[in-house]
């Protein structure tokens, strides 16, 4: 995985940026929020996450933690994709989304594009308490991060091996639901292929 990327912005757009590191050029997706923030630089530091996909390999961009982080948490309620989490990404703050998940405000979710409202309730209830737990113990973006690199690294291993994505998905959230503290890779995918 490239946790980030250091280098010079040869194009900046508010979807994307091209950034050159060392004579390589990256496309990278960004928010709004993130072009905000590096608008006016000529180079920057943005950490990232790769997501891997049967007919796609997509680097995206965050200019802080918070972001990367709360991306990584909403990517992993069922029916939220990478588009979906960076359109509220873009939309809204960071910390207001927080906000609307902890004070379980659907109509502030259900006020970006493409949130409707049973999107909107399963983001609440899904991240609610991950969030607050994370809040309470200072740990949102180590957790967050930790959590799902092993949710994505079992999902990705299931497909490989020619299990759809939504059945993987599932086995393995019910794994994770009911072993929250599972933290060994190998021991989550046999847990989760029982299960299937």
């Amino acid at each position: 995985m490239i946790a980030y990327l250091d280098g010079k912005l040869a194009y900046k757009s508010p979807a994307f940026v091209h950034m050159d590191v060392n004579g390589i050029g990256y496309e990278v997706q960004i928010s709004l929020n993130t072009y905000s923030r590096i608008q006016a630089l000529e180079s920057c530091k943005l950490l990232t996450y790769l997501q891997i996909k049967e007919d796609a390999h997509t680097l995206y961009g965050f200019f802080e933690e918070t972001e990367r982080s709360l991306f990584l948490l909403l990517l992993s309620v069922s029916g939220v994709g990478a588009s979906t989490a960076r359109m509220m990404l873009s939309s809204l703050q960071p910390e207001d989304i927080q906000r609307a998940i902890m004070m379980e405000n659907e109509k502030m979710l259900e006020g970006v594009k493409g949130i409707g409202a049973k999107t909107a309730k399963r983001i609440i209830l899904e991240l609610k308490d991950k969030i607050k737990k994370q809040k309470d113990t200072g740990s949102l973006q180590l957790s967050a991060a930790l959590n799902n690199t092993i949710h994505e690294d079992a999902l990705n291993a299931l497909v490989t091996l020619g299990i759809a994505r939504n059945m993987a998905d599932t086995a393995i959230q019910r794994v994770m639901k009911n072993e929250p503290t599972l933290q060994n890779l190998e021991e989550l995918i046999k847990k989760a292929l029982k299960s299937l």
